[in-house]
Parts: structure tokens; sequence; C-alpha cells
């Protein structure tokens, strides 16, 4: 075999191997590289300038190829594996919005945040995870308080400065406390707090027609000079009146939460028969729907907040969004909400 013969099997044979190797640079390492320099030694002398010259270029073929590898790998970004779709790869294209539509509990939402909005309430959001004392003390749940326990909530591993599992919000009362102290500079100023909170909220239920682990609450808080128990009836019922689009009669009777003295479970009476219909399956032929809880707020609930009850009160509320979209549209299970099922949106 010629020596030219020779470099160019070499040069194929290592540029097949090349295209095997993970680790490129071992090419250079080659046995068939080192039994080409060892050739030249042995050949005639006017040869071995020449086939030098071919082994060197080889040579520095093969090195630039493996230089040029390794500026690729630097180059390349890195990939989030937790991505939906990695950095590398293109954006995949958006469904039309013509095949898609607002939830109806969060078209509701929307509705009712825009009546409390002209009612002169602010909206806030909630947290999908929180602490004990946002949960409990800060609404003058102390610990080892009995009520606790009708707030069955879901517990996680982690903890809070306290050493407490951190919590799923049973409701949105949580944020009473931060609405309090972030708008408590408008008592200064001679105006009132006023906010409502439509979030979501969890609670360990047995789930049925009219039971969910998962669900949505609207809070309400307000504080001013001089509020009473007249105001906080009157501000529900213009609400729910604006919500429904019709007359309504309601009705309070006493009941207990800790965070509100006095305290009531608010009553409407069935927009949809009047109390007019025995056999209406909304309020069950009662004529009167137990709606919501409300009350004043409890003086040790305002000066968590540092604010002077014998100044100032309020009242706050707390609704089930869910109950007032199904009493609405009549809808008669609850799950249908979360179960994704295309023939119940899509009469939204």
């Amino acid at each position: 075999m010629s020596p030219s013969d020779r470099i160019a099997t070499a040069r194929a044979e290592l540029l097949k191997r090349y295209e095997t190797l993970s680790n490129k640079s071992d090419i250079l390492k080659s046995r068939e590289l080192k039994e080409l320099f060892s050739v030249i030694p042995t050949l005639e002398p006017h040869e071995r300038a020449g086939f030098g010259q071919s082994v060197n270029a080889l040579s520095n073929e093969l090195k630039a190829m493996v230089d040029s590898e390794s500026v690729a790998v630097k180059e390349l970004r890195s990939i989030d594996v937790t991505a939906p779709f990695d950095s590398n790869a293109p954006k995949p294209e958006l469904l039309p919005s013509e095949q898609g539509s607002i939830h109806p509990l969060m078209a509701e939402i929307s509705r009712l945040s825009e009546i409390f909005s002209r009612m002169g309430f602010v909206i806030e959001q909630s947290r999908e995870i929180d602490d004990q004392y946002h949960m409990f003390e800060a609404l003058n749940f102390p610990k080892g308080h009995p009520a606790r326990d009708d707030y069955d909530t879901f517990m996680t591993v982690e903890t809070d400065s306290d050493g407490s599992p951190l919590i799923a919000p049973a409701h949105t009362s949580t944020m009473q406390n931060r609405i309090l102290k972030k708008y408590k500079s408008n008592l200064e100023s001679g105006d009132a707090i006023a906010a409502v909170v439509p979030d979501r909220v969890f609670r360990n239920e047995d789930v049925d027609a009219r039971h969910e682990h998962t669900f949505y609450q609207v809070e309400g808080v307000y504080v001013a000079e001089n509020v009473h128990a007249g105001m906080l009836i009157a501000t529900l019922q213009k609400f729910l009146e604006e919500y429904y689009e019709r007359t309504l009669n309601v009705r309070v009777n006493p009941f207990y939460f800790p965070f509100t003295e006095p305290s009531f479970e608010f009553a409407l009476s069935c927009p949809f028969c009047g109390g007019e219909d025995p056999a209406c399956k909304v309020c069950s032929g009662e004529g009167w729907i137990e709606l919501l809880g409300c009350g004043m707020i409890h003086p040790n609930v305002l000066k968590a907040a540092g604010i002077d009850p014998n100044v100032h009160t309020g009242f706050a509320f707390g609704c089930g969004v869910d109950r007032l979209v199904m009493m609405k549209y009549a809808i008669e299970d609850v799950r249908h909400f979360h179960s994704a099922k295309l023939d119940f949106l899509k009469q939204f």
C-alpha cells in the first residue's frame, strides 16, 4: 500500500470511529494515528517529508473537529426538565380561543367583584397555604379552643416559625387580619376599611351533591366609626338583590362564630319560588335559604390588628360562591364545577 493510500485508509477509519465516541478527544489518542507517526522513520528519506506533512494535516483536522465540538457543548443551554417544554424546543402553538370559555365560577366571581366594587369595596386575593396564626389566633381562636374542631382543614408537613403545620385555609377569613392592618391608615384619615376576598378554600369534607373539599368563598370586611348590624344586613341584602336581579326578603338568626359578636346566620327568601311553592327543590318548600355566616367583628380581632374597638367597629361576612351560583342557575350538584364535564361547562 502506497503512503498516500495508507493515509486515506487511516483517515476514513478515524472519521468513522469519531462519530461513535462519546468523548471526542479520545480520537487524538487513537491507535491508528499513533501508527501513522511510527511509520515515518521507516520510509525512504525522500518520502518522509510528504508523508509527515500529510499525517500532521490529518492530526490537525481531527484536533479542529474536537475543539469545535467542545465549543458547541459549552454554548448549549441547560434544559429545565420541570418545564412543560425544554429551552431547545420550539414553543407549542396555543389553542385558538374560540375553543375555550370562561369557567362559570370565574365568570360569577368577576360579577360579584364588580358589584362589590361599585359598593365601594376593594378586591383582595387570599392564599392557598397559610399559617395557623392567621387561620385561628388572629380570629379569636386561641390554641386549644374547641371551635377549631369545626375547621377540619388540610395540614402540611411544612411548619411555620412556631413549629406548627402550615395549612390549606378553610376560609378566606385568614386574610381578615392582613386587610385590617393594610388599610388601617384609612381609619386615621376618616375613611372606612372596605374589602372583599373571593378565593379558593379547602376543607376535609365528605363529598356529595352539596359538599366539596375544594370550593370558593367570598369574605367581606367593613370597619369605620359607628358601624352597626343594620348596616351589615342592608349591605348583604343590596348585594344579593343586585346579584339575583330581584327584590328579596332577608332574615338573620343568632349563631356563634369566635371572630364575630354578635354572630348571625343570614337567610334570604327563595329567589325561585318566593316561598310560595311547597315543591321547590331549591328551598325544599321552606321559602327561606340559609346562605352565609356574618356578624360584628369581635373586639379581640380588631385589637389583634392594632385597631381600638372603642373607637371603630365593623362587620364581616363569608359566603360560598359555589352555593350562590348553584342557586342562580338551579344547579343540582356542586361537583359539576370541578368535574371538567364539557356538556355541563358548555351551558355557560
